[in-house]
């Protein structure tokens, strides 16, 4: 696990980083998560209109997403839908892991991760490949793409 938000408590909770390669990894397995953290708040608890300013903020002008359904959404529809969500998935916690930065050019990265949401111990997972643009400083989200995983929990064999 490399972070998770806690609505109840409005903070993050001490993580520990696991098999990360390289100090831009750890990077941006912080911009990674920082971004679901505030996803989560926003769309798990009453949050306040500043987080959603922080996720709208994040996002590139040319931001576009292609959902789990295969849907693209342009960051007009993203953040219009996001912005009616609000704590409407109440309690809905965000993990994400396994950050790696798959390539580099220039002004973008090219980073993948897993992504777990969950509510009520109940969780879905999504393998996501997104690209940032950076400036060196700042680090903009342009694109992200989801592909929902399997349950990695095996079901218990029956009994006979």
């Amino acid at each position: 696990m490399l972070g998770r938000f806690d609505p109840r408590r409005r903070q993050v909770e001490a993580v520990a980083v696991e098999k990360v390669e390289t100090a831009g990894d750890a990077y941006l397995a912080g911009i990674v998560a920082g971004l679901h953290f505030d996803l989560a708040e926003w769309l798990g608890t009453d949050a306040p209109p500043k987080v959603f300013d922080r996720v709208s903020v994040a996002l590139d002008v040319q931001f576009t997403s292609v959902v789990t359904t295969g849907e693209p959404v342009d960051r007009e529809t993203f953040l219009t839908g996001l912005w009616g969500a609000r704590n409407a998935v109440a309690g809905l916690e965000i993990e994400v892991s396994e950050v790696r930065e798959i390539a580099r050019s220039g002004h973008l990265i090219v980073v993948r991760f897993v992504a777990e949401n969950s509510v009520g111990g109940v969780g879905t997972r999504r393998s996501v490949t997104a690209v940032l643009v950076t400036d060196g400083r700042t680090y903009l989200w342009r694109t992200v793409h989801e592909t929902a995983m399997p349950d990695t929990e095996s079901p218990s064999p029956a009994a006979g």
